[in-house]
């Protein structure tokens, strides 16, 4: 069992470890999967032919139906994604972007941990929000 309470980090930092921490698996099949200790996990692909905007629709509509079905309970959100190769970490820009700039600044902030492959597996140091907005506005450079 993991070790659930607050003590400074060993690294020295004196960083606190979160409250509560998962005890989790990645489901076998993409969607929304509740859990033995009372969390949801939620898991989704990444498909080659889906875009920037597909999988940021994608995504934040699992976190919302999560939310609907298992109102304010723990959330892990696993992704993968297949193809979008490219030279920055090992994937194209836009899903370099999606999971260093989207998914820290809108997704990160509604679940409780998270593993995503560029990343890895990280806990939320913050408690989760569950007040999502009703939906998501992309806006592009320039854009006011």
């Amino acid at each position: 069992m993991t070790d659930q309470t607050n003590q400074s980090g060993a690294n020295g930092s004196g960083a606190e470890k979160p409250g509560f921490v998962p005890q989790y698996n990645k489901p076998d099949a993409p969607g929304i999967a509740m859990n033995f200790d009372n969390t949801v996990s939620l898991y989704h692909i990444v498909e080659p032919e889906d875009s920037f905007e597909q999988a940021v629709n994608d995504v934040f509509g699992l976190v919302k139906e999560a939310q609907e079905e298992y109102p304010d309970w723990p959330r892990v959100f696993y992704l993968d994604i297949r193809g979008h190769k490219g030279d920055r970490g090992g994937f194209d820009e836009d899903f370099f972007e999606f999971q260093q700039e989207f998914w820290f600044s809108t997704i990160a902030h509604f679940v409780t941990a998270f593993d995503t492959p560029l990343l890895g597996g990280l806990v939320n140091p913050e408690p989760q929000k569950n007040d999502l907005p009703d939906e998501l506005v992309l806006k592009g450079p320039g854009s006011a």
